[in-house]
């Protein structure tokens, strides 16, 4: 479901057999793109692709889980400069709007509960815009808690330069999951019960605050993992999603070592690495080579605060695939300001003074589990005003015992400031800001409208860690 692949040479991939991901070689990709260059109409005319939220059962601990799909998500070929012309379609009961997290449309089609109503069962909703972003990026339900049950899909936007790379391409979607209806642990949390009551928000920082069942890789766990065929000495470009509702993950490359090459579907200066933070709703692409000789190559993934893990394996034809236990060593915070302080970005904001400059407090996750910004927990509340065309640097400031990933709609910004010291960071969507921690983003305001600001923990989000930047 998640994976698009590339080899070089001519012939038919390779026999899979089993739990092995099939590939797709050079020729059907690229004839793939010559379909989505072909695609592109002009502004006047636009062809519609179908995308239809609907239920799938997932087999998750050998237990039957049902959850939401979004169904011809792997279809779109979607080409940076191109259109994005998608009919969204619900065929399900309950009524759903989907975000395209990382795309920067007019507001009216952000899928936001800001931008439109909600699509009752067997209604549709168009949006049609012109995407110049390439990247990875992501959709995902942006009303109550039905990204838990993982109303989610990879969202790739390919430029031309991605198709004529000779490589291997394959998307990692990372999800935390739980049996249990996300409605009753929201409750439970606002009743002081739960996980949350064992935290104290008043010293130690709490590294999270949900108790899950598992966690999903490619919709596996790690008792039976996705199999992936590579070739010796072959490259592989991973696009790595951390979609899950409420844990921040550290991937670990094991004996591999990577070039992380883009976050947040922005390139970056390439650094070298084995292993990375991605907070809840952050992105990082990595090029691995592979080692001239056959072997399997763990990708784990361990979310914070617990021992369990996830993660898929990288094989050669033929290579045993030893078992891998779900659980191994706890993992400690994601939260790496070192990291995130090496990280510059390839096009960063042109040099200049912001002519707006605020501070943001986020406070709140005392035992009856509410959430704000400056004291705001309303949704639909502004909490920001900027003009088109101004430079604007925000401080978000972190009163709370735990961290949160930042994310602001429609918009790139690029971190300028950890704690107090200044520099040229990388451009994001989504930023982690620490427990009593404070970061410092820029961003230019150039895309008009009325947009979610908010921390993209689901829980945290839906208990009032939430607000509206609006242009004025």
């Amino acid at each position: 479901m998640y994976g698009i692949e590339k080899l070089s040479g001519n012939g038919p991939p390779p026999m899979q057999s089993g739990k092995c991901r099939p590939l797709l070689n050079r020729r059907q990709l690229l004839a793939g793109a010559a379909l989505a260059m072909n695609a592109m109409p002009s502004l006047a005319q636009s062809s519609f692709r179908t995308l239809r939220v609907t239920k799938r059962t997932l087999d998750v601990l050998k237990k039957p889980a049902e959850v939401f799909a979004i169904e011809g998500a792997d279809k779109l070929n979607l080409v940076a400069g191109g259109r994005f012309s998608v009919r969204l379609e619900n065929d399900q009961p309950e009524g759903t709007i989907v975000h395209w997290h990382g795309l920067t449309p007019p507001s009216a089609l952000d899928g936001s509960h800001l931008s439109q109503g909600i699509i009752k069962h067997g209604s549709s909703f168009e949006y049609d815009f012109v995407n110049g972003r390439g990247g990875t990026y992501w959709m995902h339900s942006h009303i109550g808690l039905q990204a838990q049950k993982l109303l989610a899909a990879p969202l790739i936007v390919r430029s031309l330069e991605d198709f004529a790379l000779d490589e291997q391409e394959h998307v990692l979607m990372l999800h935390d999951f739980t049996f249990r209806d996300a409605e009753e642990i929201l409750e439970e949390l606002k009743a002081g019960k739960g996980a949350h009551a064992a935290h104290d928000d008043h010293g130690a920082q709490a590294l999270n605050d949900v108790a899950f069942d598992a966690y999903l890789a490619n919709d596996r766990t790690l008792d039976d993992p996705e199999i992936l065929r590579v070739e010796p000495s072959g490259r592989l470009r991973l696009r790595v999603i951390n979609a899950s509702a409420a844990s921040n993950m550290m991937v670990d490359l094991g004996a591999l070592e990577a070039e992380l090459i883009a976050i947040d579907g922005n390139a970056i200066e390439t650094i070298r690495t084995r292993s990375f933070g991605l907070a809840v709703a952050q992105r990082a692409d990595i090029r691995l080579t592979l080692p001239t000789g056959h072997g399997a190559y763990p990708i784990l993934a361990r979310p914070e605060g617990t021992s369990q893990r996830t993660g898929i394996v990288l094989a050669t034809a033929g290579a045993a695939i030893p078992i891998f236990m779900r659980d191994g060593e706890p993992m400690a915070a994601v939260t790496d300001v070192a990291v995130e302080a090496r990280l510059k970005a390839q096009r960063g904001l042109v040099e200049r003074m912001p002519e707006r400059v605020e501070t943001f407090d986020l406070g709140g996750g005392e035992a009856d589990y509410a959430w704000n910004i400056n004291g705001n927990s309303d949704h639909s509340a502004v909490i920001a005003r900027v003009r088109l065309g101004e430079r604007v640097e925000w401080t978000l400031r972190n009163q709370t015992g735990m961290s949160h990933p930042m994310h602001l709609h429609g918009h790139h910004f690029q971190i300028v400031a950890i704690g107090g010291t200044r520099f040229a960071g990388a451009m994001r969507d989504t930023v982690l800001v620490p427990a009593k921690g404070e970061v410092t983003i820029a961003f230019d305001a150039d895309n008009s409208g009325r947009w979610p600001f908010h921390c993209h923990h689901l829980y945290h989000f839906q208990a009032g860690m939430d607000g509206v930047v609006e242009y004025v």
